[in-house]
């Protein structure tokens, strides 16, 4: 079987683009005192200076100056079965890293109208890595993607009931990405592989608003703006035997894409339902449809192949999604309060459109929390998270070319967040 050219180049382009694409799914890890009620609030609820994030309108809503932060830690594990592929290879399934996630954040009052701060989170993020020799690997074998984010922001309170806030987000992408190809298809005993890097930085903002509409009863909202990346990098080919065209094909070429990952809403509101229990609800809209397709654009290219190569589209096909969520929190004593949660968060993708960098589903998330404030000037926040996500199907061929996989992806994830705030 001889392989093309085309082939090997779009592969590796191919590859690109879920490398972006899989920067699509959001974070949640901002805040361990809004994790344990499932995030259910987050809009509507001003528990510390993590508001920032969550509205930025709350910060005004905070009497003191405080710096509040911490670490959420994921282990997550994918179940494969049912897997079936035209070149043979392992299905361990064990391709998700235990993962760490750092937030902070300060927040001070300037006076009583005025609040003012600033903020370090991670807003999306992936890694994964397959097992050497795995079925699926021409597909895919490792993806990472950290997008890390400063928020200085200002919030202003109008009066009692009515705050809005507002701040610029400066954000930073750094990708890396493998994957092989087909030896068979090259008469080799082993696989080339492809190397992709890229990085980006870009400005967007986050802006929130929150009311007071009763003595009970709050109502909040925020826009995340979309962001604007041009990614920039390099696509690395490497091990196809100059017998193949290998002099053509292996190096090191110059890849370019723009993309525009979507803005989401959130809203929630927040009862007071005793001095002891608050109840809230939330929903978070995401406009993935944004990511209909991705072009990539290639320089370096030997140029016989730039007419074809120089632009290669990929089809993505996402489409909005829903968020919603509810939860509560109980004071038991005046250092004590727990809080619980639960929350359903739809898939941008389906059956017809999965892929193995990102074979992510509709998911269920259980939540439950604890906050300790052994004195008036520090808090200590706690929570645990359960995700399980339905079955969901993946079928994909390998560049256009005869070579496929396909099996059931079944995912679930524990979460661990950890928060200490202190006020001065």
């Amino acid at each position: 079987m001889k392989y093309s050219n085309k082939a090997v180049l779009a592969a590796a382009i191919a590859a690109a683009s879920t490398q972006v694409m899989a920067n699509g799914l959001a974070l949640n890890e901002q805040s361990a005192s809004s994790a344990g009620s499932a995030y259910a609030g987050r809009a509507s609820t001003a528990i510390n200076a993590s508001t920032l994030y969550g509205n930025p309108a709350g910060m005004s809503r905070l009497d003191r100056a405080e710096v509040s932060g911490g670490l959420a830690f994921i282990d997550a594990s994918t179940d494969i079965s049912n897997a079936e592929g035209t070149l043979p290879g392992t299905n361990d399934g064990d391709m998700v890293p235990f993962s760490t996630v750092p937030f902070a954040y300060y927040v001070t009052p300037l006076n009583d109208k005025w609040h003012a701060g600033i903020g370090l989170y991670a807003p999306f993020g992936v890694e994964s890595d397959y097992e050497d020799g795995w079925q699926g690997r021409y597909n895919g074998l490792k993806s990472m993607v950290q997008v890390v984010t400063i928020q200085p922001t200002v919030s202003y309170a109008f009066n009692d009931r009515i705050s809005v806030g507002f701040g610029p987000t400066f954000s930073r992408i750094d990708g890396e990405l493998t994957s092989n190809l087909p030896g068979v298809a090259f008469g080799s005993a082993t696989d080339p592989k492809v190397e992709i890097e890229g990085d980006d930085e870009t400005i967007g903002f986050n802006a929130g608003a929150l009311f007071s509409l009763t003595e009970t009863l709050d109502w909040g909202i925020t826009y995340h703006s979309k962001q604007e990346y041009t990614l920039e990098g390099d696509t690395a080919i490497s091990g196809i035997p100059a017998a193949s065209g290998g002099g053509l094909i292996n190096g090191s070429y110059d890849a370019k894409l723009d993309i525009t990952m979507p803005e989401s809403v959130d809203t929630s509101f927040s009862y007071q339902a005793t001095d002891a229990l608050a109840l809230y609800a939330g929903a978070t809209w995401t406009r993935w449809s944004r990511l209909e397709g991705i072009d990539v654009e290639n320089s370096g290219l030997n140029a016989m192949f730039q007419p074809q190569f120089g632009t290669i589209s990929e089809e993505l096909n996402w489409e909005d999604t829903w968020a919603f969520a509810v939860g509560g929190a109980y004071q038991l004593t005046p250092k004590w309060v727990l809080r619980a949660g639960y929350a359903r968060d739809n898939s941008p993708t389906s059956d017809a459109d999965r892929t193995v960098r990102i074979p992510v589903s509709d998911r269920d998330i259980y939540t439950l929390g604890a906050g300790w404030s052994p004195t008036e000037d520090l808090t200590f926040d706690a929570a645990y998270a359960y995700i399980h996500e339905e079955k969901g199907s993946v079928s994909q061929t390998f560049s256009g070319t005869p070579i496929s996989y396909s099996a059931d992806f079944e995912n679930s994830a524990h979460g661990l967040a950890l928060q200490a705030t202190y006020r001065f």
